[in-house]
């Protein structure tokens, strides 16, 4: 059975859409989010002076499905981010800001680099965010010690920033074409889709939420559809190395993550598709809107 973890968030104005600040029981670590038009009264709180690092946030015209992020550090977080809002030298992209530092004050400048160097790694590496990070700063060495403090405070960090909204460094999930799930992963059974007008099928689960199609499946070899949004993700699949050409013909060289079913869908068959209705169970034949239902079955008809 998998452990739960308490989450606490306050709402510093009473607003869900104001400050926030997120923290786990028994964790030194403090996050602090809100939007830039609010940086004045983030910055005015007491966590924003010290050292640690920052996430800015923004939306990404080239590709709605993956928001624009850049991860920096600093050993006063204020004066940074009020560098990043000046007109003539900082970023215009960014919305929104989460940072984190340490309630008792024990994160050093190496700590900090350090958890730069991992939180961009781990960016690049679940590629659910556009990273603006120009350069790849090397992994800091620190002592033994240190290494193991800084990966456990990581590892809390990314159970809290997805309930703020941050999914970037979520972890990669677990090979699709495989039986068992670990303790606490939720994941659907085996369905394939067939590539249209191509030879070849797709394997993908539901796991946690996301449709992961499974490495070696099939896509068809072009897109051919309207649609400008999935249309873009095909492009930037096939330039990635994510859709790769084996033997002339096209296939996912990893297992990859999509926020839907349909956008699954929609990259497999090439053009615009329902991926509730074209992923049917490789077993049963459900598709998977029919697997859907009879997870949480309606009520039965009242005579």
């Amino acid at each position: 059975m998998a452990t739960g973890k308490q989450v606490r968030l306050f709402l510093v104005d009473g607003s869900p859409t104001g400050i926030l600040t997120a923290e786990i029981m028994n964790w030194t670590g403090r996050l602090v989010s809100g939007s830039r038009s609010e940086l004045n009264d983030l910055l005015a709180r007491g966590e924003a002076n010290s050292p640690g690092v920052y996430f800015l946030l923004g939306e990404n015209p080239e590709d709605p499905d993956r928001r624009l992020l850049y991860v920096g550090e600093a050993d006063d977080v204020a004066i940074r981010l009020r560098q990043h809002n000046s007109a003539s030298t900082g970023k215009e992209f960014w919305t929104r800001v989460i940072f984190l530092t340490s309630k008792d004050a024990n994160l050093t400048k190496a700590h900090v680099r350090y958890l730069e160097s991992r939180f961009i790694a781990l960016a690049a590496a679940t590629d659910r965010c556009a990273l603006e990070n120009g350069n790849r700063p090397p992994t800091v060495n620190l002592p033994e010690a240190d290494v193991s403090d800084m990966e456990y405070f990581i590892s809390q960090a990314q159970i809290v920033l997805p309930v703020l909204g941050l999914d970037a460094f979520r972890g990669r999930p677990i090979p699709t074409t495989s039986e068992g799930a670990p303790l606490g992963e939720h994941v659907s059974p085996l369905f394939e889709m067939k590539v249209p007008a191509e030879e070849g099928v797709a394997l993908g689960r539901d796991i946690n939420g996301e449709f992961v199609v499974a490495a070696g499946s099939r896509a068809r070899s072009s897109w051919t559809g309207s649609g400008q949004n999935y249309g873009r993700l095909y492009d930037r699949l096939r330039k990635s190395g994510t859709l790769n050409v084996v033997e002339g013909v096209v296939v996912f060289a990893d297992d990859h993550a999509f926020a839907s079913p349909s956008a699954a869908a929609a990259v497999v068959s090439g053009r615009n598709a329902n991926g509730r209705i074209t992923w049917r169970d490789s077993k049963t034949g459900r598709t998977f809107a029919q697997w859907q239902e009879q997870l949480a079955p309606p009520l039965p008809e009242t005579l």
